[in-house]
């Protein structure tokens, strides 16, 4: 506790003399700085008079700036000492994938029901897929589409005129749209809220009351099953507000085809006082012209994330040398930040074995990410991290997965039923353990257990080496297979399933495994956000736990 102590006084007086150099700095550097005076924007056509908006009410709060703003071509490339202000998908001749971006704002385009209809809280606990909204814009649809048993009342679909809802919706649905056409977002709203039959579908600012930031009254969006299992999960339910759906746009919880970013760009991070100036304009007072252009504004936590990037202390040497070491303010916000490292750090040591860290010495792993995650084709996949193979002989091979093996990390030991044993699908059918911790899995289909791997049973970690071939764990010879199948995901599918099981991972450590402390944020993720792979490995049983209840057996 002394040395602590020693350790807060020691780094509150390296902080005061810091800010005395600082100051010492400062005031030696009178009249060096120079201010850019000038700024270059090119803008996509279809934003071009939003940020034409954006540059007159900016340049009026500062008349000594000049901003010059041109209209992208098909004829235009990329640039250094320019800043690009570009629509969703836009991309120029020579962007490299490595340039700076930045998000500014948000293209989403909504299904929306009326909160009167009867059918409302069956469809909000279930959600809708593609081909759900595929069915709503045939000809003549009816509820008995949407719900089982719901009477075959016909449905009144309207669209906005609006040509980029025309667009996400037909990419999203891929069907033909007969909805009816209004002229208007306020005709549609109107509409919908006059007839409980009725649905549309506009952008989500059209539906936006600004003075109450919350959905225009008796309309909500129709939730998305985003990961197609018949049932609206907790990850997927950012349908409550405004602010929580653009915050689940923003973390990909929502389909990509209805939704886009406004971002900005250029071929380095902006450091010129004019660039970043307009920026942090654009991140909090300029979000108020995008609702009147048909945008959304960005989400609270995403105007936060933007003025932390926009706000870093510039780095010695910076401006050709022109500027102090650090100014006032930074040293005492670092000073400040390593106090309460110092104190957090006391803390966390005496809460360190209730978390289950094993040592103080944190070691970097590799990052799990979709890409590192193995899908053989041929195999079946199923939501509870199991996979399925019929083998010639009509047996069905089944195993744990790729994605299942990487959290968990090198298995210590596997409990498996015995050979002659019934199963059905969606029942335990092992246990996978490491260091006494345990996860419960279920079987991908029914059927009766003819052979079991024997030699999991002495060396388990077949399972992490090679889980698709020597680490399968039995062979079945099932009892419905022609049926349950269908339920199953192929390799294509399952891909594209894993990027929601990495957005519903995320979730899960964040609210479960305390991943915001300082000991968890090295152990789950990586430099940029990343997992590290292995992540559940090092973590106590009461997250095992918590894992097996909120993340497995929520997906059967």
């Amino acid at each position: 506790m002394k040395t602590i102590f020693s350790s807060i006084f020691a780094l509150s007086f390296l902080i005061f003399n810091m800010a005395a150099m600082g100051n010492v700095e400062n005031d030696n550097k009178t009249g060096d700085q120079t201010e850019a005076t000038s700024l270059q924007i090119v803008s996509s056509p279809e934003l071009f008079d939003l940020t034409s908006t954006w540059v007159s009410n900016f340049e009026t709060q500062h008349p000594a700036l000049n901003i010059r703003i041109t209209q992208l071509t098909d004829e235009s490339s990329f640039s250094a000492e320019v800043l690009y202000l570009l629509s969703p998908d836009q991309q120029i001749a020579g962007q490299e994938r490595s340039a700076w971006q930045m998000v500014v704002g948000h293209d989403v385009v909504v299904p929306i029901i009326n909160t009167n209809n009867p059918l409302f809280q069956t469809i909000v606990k279930k959600g809708v897929k593609a081909e759900d909204l595929a069915r709503l814009l045939a000809e003549n649809p009816n509820w008995s589409m949407l719900v089982d048993d719901a009477p075959a009342n016909l449905v009144k679909t309207y669209i906005t005129n609006d040509q980029q809802v025309n667009i996400k919706l037909a990419a999203y649905t891929q069907a033909e749209i007969q909805a009816a056409e209004v002229s208007s977002a306020a005709e549609l709203i109107a509409a919908v809220q006059q007839d409980i039959n009725a649905i549309g579908f506009c952008k989500l600012v059209d539906i936006i009351d600004s003075e109450n930031n919350a959905f225009a009254a008796q309309v909500s969006v129709l939730p998305i099953d985003k990961n197609r299992n018949s049932r609206l999960d907790q990850f997927e339910n950012i349908y409550s507000s405004p602010e929580a759906l653009t915050r689940g746009v923003w973390i990909g919880k929502y389909p990509k085809e209805l939704s886009g970013d406004i971002y900005a760009t250029a071929a380095s991070e902006p450091t010129s006082q004019a660039a970043i100036g307009f920026l942090t304009w654009i991140t909090n007072d300029g979000q108020e012209q995008l609702a009147h252009a048909g945008f959304s504004q960005l989400s609270s936590r995403e105007r936060t994330a933007n003025m932390v990037a926009l706000t870093k202390p510039t780095a010695p040497g910076a401006n050709g040398g022109n500027q102090a070491f650090l100014s006032f303010g930074w040293i005492l916000a670092i000073g400040l930040a390593l106090v309460l490292l110092v104190v957090g750090l006391l803390v966390r040591s005496k809460r360190k074995e209730k978390l289950g860290i094993d040592s103080e010495d944190i070691e970097m792993t590799p990052a799990m990410n979709e890409n590192s995650i193995k899908a053989p084709a041929g195999l079946y996949y199923d939501k509870t991290h199991t996979w399925a193979f019929m083998e010639r002989d009509g047996l069905v091979k089944i195993g744990v997965d790729d994605f299942m093996q990487h959290l968990t990390g090198a298995l210590t030991h596997i409990k498996m039923k015995d050979s002659g044993e019934k199963v059905r699908k969606g029942e335990k059918i092992l246990s996978i353990v490491r260091d006494g911790k345990q996860l419960e899995l279920y079987s991908p289909v029914s059927g009766i257990i003819k052979r079991r791997n024997q030699s999991l049973l002495s060396e388990p970690q077949q399972v992490n080496a090679d889980p698709y071939a020597e680490g399968w764990v039995y062979q079945i010879e099932p009892l419905n297979w022609t049926r349950e199948v269908r339920l199953l995901f192929m390799a294509d599918t399952y891909k594209e399933w894993l990027e929601d099981e990495f957005t519903r991972l995320r979730d899960f450590l964040a609210t479960s495994a305390n991943s915001n402390t300082v000991v968890f944020e090295h152990i789950v993720l990586q430099d940029g956000g990343e997992l590290t792979d292995n992540v559940l490995a090092d973590l106590g049983p009461e997250v095992w736990e918590d894992f097996q209840s909120h993340f497995i057996d929520t997906s059967k």
